[in-house]
């Protein structure tokens, strides 16, 4: 096994390299001055670089086709899948594809912070061309590596296995009856009417309600700390988890499911099988798989009528007694389906129709289909198309508002939809397991809710493939029925 130990080691001394990375970039989006973005731009393309040449270096490839031929259990052999597949990627592309990249994604993410307030498309345009143009080079390098189409060679790096062919069946699925609940919830729910919370909500306020919603999640604070940034995140690594929210002093809610999702994240992060830190089979199984846990906790508990029951003293204590903050309308108030703008705001009824339409767009420009100075036009036809809404000349509540196009990270947005759905399956079979727990969310315990995550989710990291990790959870392949039942359960029978 000596070379697969080298391996081993080397990817160890990857992983203590991207810790640093993580927690630069965690910086670079809370706390650094903004004149200090150019210097730490090439710092972090410097240590990306490093750790590019260290997993292409040529030993890295005879020490794999060695331990490919060495005896090892099980375990070791899962490590030895993703280890390869990291070696693969990497080697897919120049270092000075992944310097230029890793520069041009800091300087259009560091730019947008200010131009999306500013409105400036213009600006941003400029900046998101370049970053488009070093992603195309990359998807078509690693098409030709993949045999994949350049937008599937990208969605690959997030969603392992995934193809846009199977995202299309899942998505003209939603299509089909996504339009008809939106529409049928929204004339139910006029008969219902929702007392608005009254502010000004002190942030400070916020903060303690969001940390004392971590705890009741079971975030651990001496392994992670929440923060402030433009878009929320959660970043880090599993042993320094960096949550971040914003804050809005008009209004804590959206605030309150930032912070459960993102400690949905983290909680996934923190409890990764800890004896396999630092090596690829340690890492989360896929983004999907990421966004479901995130999603889980706030879509399936966090708007759960048992979790507001449960979090309405709390919240009247820290703001102040109000008509708003009863239970019951609480839960109207997180349950109100009302199409937006903001895709982060937005509720899951709503959700995957802002999802679709990203994934269009993107697909569209990574294939040449399009350019950049298309996306304006094509983001106001379609939101009116799923949504009803003009965005016409509002480019920073439309095509301006995420972060993940500022660093190229196209095939990230499915993963979105796919958590979402993936989450209600877990929720079903959970439910199947615990006859009461409706009851222990109520009260405030989620131990038996984290132990099934943690046996049948977390602790599997990625041992196993995708489709092996939802077959060994769930009894069956990813079945979007579930998603379809959660909504219709939830918003036309009001079952919780």
């Amino acid at each position: 096994m000596d070379n697969y130990k080298k391996l081993t080691e080397r990817f160890q001394q990857l992983h203590h390299y991207g810790h640093l990375l993580s927690i630069a970039g965690w910086d670079q989006a809370t706390m650094m001055p903004a004149k200090g973005n150019d210097a730490r731009a090439n710092a972090m393309a410097e240590l990306g670089g490093l750790c590019h040449r260290l997993a292409t270096a040529e030993e890295v490839g005879d020490w794999l086709a060695a331990a490919e031929q060495e005896t090892l259990d099980n375990e070791q052999q899962a490590n030895l899948r993703e280890i390869k597949r990291d070696i693969e990627n990497a080697r897919a592309l120049p270092e000075s594809l992944v310097l230029a990249k890793t520069k041009a994604g800091s300087k259009c993410e560091h730019a947008w912070r200010t131009q999306r307030q500013e409105n400036d498309w213009a600006g941003f345009a400029d900046n998101l061309k370049e970053v488009v143009k070093l992603s195309r080079e990359e998807a078509q390098l690693r098409a030709e590596k993949t045999g994949l189409s350049p937008y599937d060679a990208l969605m690959d790096l997030y969603e392992p296995g995934m193809r846009s062919a199977e995202v299309d069946r899942l998505f003209d699925d939603l299509r089909s009856w996504l339009p008809d609940l939106i529409q049928t919830v929204q004339d139910a729910q006029k008969s219902r009417p929702v007392v608005e919370p009254q502010g000004p909500f002190s942030v400070e306020q916020q903060k303690q309600l969001g940390k004392h919603a971590m705890e009741l999640m079971g975030f651990d604070f001496e392994a992670g700390r929440l923060d402030v940034s433009s878009h929320p995140f959660c970043g880090g690594v599993p042993e320094d988890v960096r949550l971040t929210t914003r804050y809005n002093t008009d209004s804590f809610a959206e605030s309150l499911m930032g912070v459960i999702h993102e400690t949905g994240h983290a909680r996934y992060e923190q409890n990764l099988p800890k004896a396999w830190l630092g090596q690829p089979v340690s890492e989360a199984r896929s983004m999907g798989i990421h966004e479901s846990q995130s999603l889980f906790f706030e879509m399936q508990i966090g708007r759960s009528r048992s979790l507001l029951k449960h979090l309405a003293p709390q919240i009247a204590l820290t703001f102040g007694e109000q008509d708003a903050f009863t239970p019951d309308n609480l839960y109207q108030y997180y349950t109100r389906v009302e199409p937006g703008f903001i895709r982060v705001d937005a509720d899951e009824v709503t959700y995957p129709a802002h999802v679709m339409l990203r994934y269009e767009i993107e697909k569209a420009l990574v294939e040449g289909e399009i350019e950049v100075d298309d996306i304006p036009d094509l983001w106001q036809q379609k939101m009116q198309s799923y949504l009803g809404i003009d965005t016409a000349g509002n480019f920073k509540d439309g095509c301006m508002q995420d972060i993940h196009w500022t660093d190229g990270s196209f095939g990230y947005f499915p993963s979105y939809t796919l958590g979402a759905m993936y989450a209600a399956q877990w929720f079903h079979c959970i439910q199947q397991q615990i006859s009461d727990m409706e009851a222990q969310i109520e009260a405030g315990d989620l131990s038996q809710i984290s132990q099934w995550l943690s046996d049948s989710i977390w602790q599997k990291a990625s041992f196993l493939t995708t489709p092996e990790l939802v077959q060994a959870a769930s009894g069956e392949a990813l079945n979007p029925q579930y998603f379809r039942q959660h909504l219709e359960n939830r918003y036309l029978h009001q079952v919780r």
